[in-house]
């Protein structure tokens, strides 16, 4: 099969706009212009950057140089054309053989990218998807990923115009354990692909793709199929923010007490389930899917019915990808329960359950690592305080969480008055802002649960999470002063008096599948969405 790209031509030595730069996978070539007049490969080869397409942006339309063989034939000054041959066969969903992608000429015409113009030899396969399109050719790119990140390079190396992005990966992940990482400079930097780059790196890291076997991949198959269930259109519970927990998570399992008693299943089970804890995220709260009687909500009967749609997501995908098909049986099973139990941690409207337990374990300085179920409950603890750590983070970054959230805790809020439903608390953006949102979050959820990690691990570490979180409240605070208040509806954060009533709701400002128990009661009157629409 034949696919003809169309691309404009940006001069090399002309300056490159500010937003084409911010774009994932942006393009940064070499200022000398003098590559145009030349196509001697050794020239080429010194060619630096990365290139990406936009469909939606006439001005930026580049196509992504992906394949495991790229030849360059000719290159002419304004004459740009790629020609790629792609060859597979039809096969079930998340289906990934390996491609051979020739990349030979270049040329500039005014159709659009997304096209697909048959040419001299084309041979139909049938019809092919956007999607299992971008899947084919994203796991071409993940095996040329995976050689850098063994360490291994081809026996008659060839180049690739991104290599120089994929360098700057990897450059971060030689500091994926410090807690000013910065995820949505490496999500650009991978292209959109943070989730199974950082999750693949952090397995292998720790040596588990040998000490259990794993097939390689079956492992790049499942964590592209994680990646890709995740609804990128959701401001917040996308990939990025899957891959944010996870490296939290591995912050968390550096700390001392963890690192000594933890064992390679553990660390395993922990990683995967920060990958996938949000898996298919509708993008609502529990509560909003109760009050339309969704299908989640009816089949898990209104009892953490995402954290169990999540989990069940995971042991599908991992069933379908037979990633621990190789374990016993009994083994394997074991394995997703105990993947589910941490997934099913993450319910906010759980919080105090599990705080007050973690908080009576420090009272009475009974927790011993080296017994299996306490071990296990840590790993719970850690992948909540890691689900809620943004505002921990340093103030550039965790601002940025925090629009994200509240941009898609206002958007449920708008479906519901589209549809006259009842606004779920804080969901209304005529009558909450963020500022008082996250004060009230870090204020009665965030803080009690890392002072009492702290508690437990009082490293360096907890000292600046802690510090961190002092100081963007307070930046929140200075901001609030600021505002003008638009009418006396206004609402200000919860009095310490009415923590207890307040805390679910809060929970909801960062976390939008909290529950609440006052929407939940008032699911009775409720009107349904059509399943499957856009706004379920």
């Amino acid at each position: 099969m034949e696919v003809c790209y169309q691309l404009p031509v940006l001069p090399l030595d002309r300056p490159v706009p500010k937003h084409v730069l911010s774009r994932r996978g942006a393009i940064s070539f070499s200022s000398s212009s003098s590559l145009f007049g030349a196509p001697d490969p050794r020239q080429l080869s010194q060619r630096r950057g990365a290139i990406s397409y936009d469909s939606s942006d006439q001005t930026a339309l580049y196509i992504r140089m992906l394949g495991a063989c790229v030849i360059f034939k000719q290159l002419f000054p304004r004459d740009v054309r790629v020609r790629s041959q792609v060859g597979f066969e039809p096969e079930g969903r998340g289906s990934y053989p390996y491609l051979c992608i020739d990349f030979r000429t270049l040329h500039s015409c005014s159709e659009s990218t997304s096209s697909l113009i048959p040419g001299p030899g084309f041979i139909s396969a049938g019809p092919v998807s956007g999607r299992r399109l971008r899947r084919l050719l994203s796991f071409q790119r993940y095996l040329h990923s995976s050689r850098l990140l063994w360490g291994t390079t081809h026996l008659n190396p060839l180049h690739i115009l991104d290599e120089d992005y994929i360098g700057q990966a990897k450059c971060m992940l030689e500091r994926v354990g410090s807690w000013n990482f910065d995820i949505f400079l490496f999500d650009r930097l991978t292209n959109g692909n943070s989730l199974v780059t950082m999750t693949f790196h952090l397995l292998n890291q720790y040596g588990l793709l040998e000490l259990f076997q794993l097939d390689m991949v079956k492992l790049w198959r499942f964590l592209v199929m994680v990646q890709e269930d995740y609804h990128s259109l959701n401001p917040y519970h996308n990939a990025v923010h899957a891959a944010d927990v996870t490296q939290a998570m591995y912050c968390y399992l550096r700390e001392p007490k963890l690192a000594k008693s933890l064992t390679s299943c553990d660390i395993l089970l922990g990683l995967l389930a920060a990958a996938t804890h949000d898996l298919d995220h509708p993008g609502v709260n529990q509560p909003f899917l109760i009050k339309t009687n969704h299908y989640l909500a009816k089949l898990y009967r209104n009892s953490s019915v995402l954290e169990n749609h999540h989990w069940r997501s995971a042991v599908g995908l991992l069933r379908e990808t037979g990633l621990f098909s190789h374990l016993p049986a009994e083994e394997g099973l074991k394995m997703e329960r105990q993947l589910g139990s941490l997934i099913l941690a993450t319910d906010i409207s759980r919080q105090n359950e599990y705080l007050g337990k973690f908080r009576t374990h420090l009272n009475q300085d009974d927790l011993c690592l080296s017994n299996a179920s306490h071990r296990h409950f840590i790993l719970q603890m850690a992948l909540k305080c890691a689900d809620i750590c943004n505002p921990c983070r340093p103030w550039e970054l965790s601002k940025q969480w925090s629009e994200k959230v509240t941009q898609e805790f206002f958007h449920q809020g708008d479906i519901e008055k589209k549809h006259k439903l009842e606004v779920s608390p804080l969901c209304d953006s005529q009558r909450n802002s963020m500022g008082n949102i996250q004060i009230g979050f870090m204020t009665y959820v965030v803080e009690p649960l890392f002072a009492e990690w702290g508690r437990f691990s009082d490293t360096r570490l907890s000292q600046t999470m802690l510090g961190h979180l002092g100081l963007n409240k307070a930046s929140w605070g200075g901001l609030v002063q600021q505002e003008r208040p638009s009418s006396p509806d206004e609402l200000e954060p919860s009095s310490p008096a009415s923590a207890t009533e307040s805390e679910p709701e809060s929970a909801s400002a960062a976390e939008p599948t909290a529950d609440t128990t006052a929407t939940a009661t008032g699911a009775t009157n409720s009107k349904e969405i059509p399943q499957g629409s856009k706004e379920s």
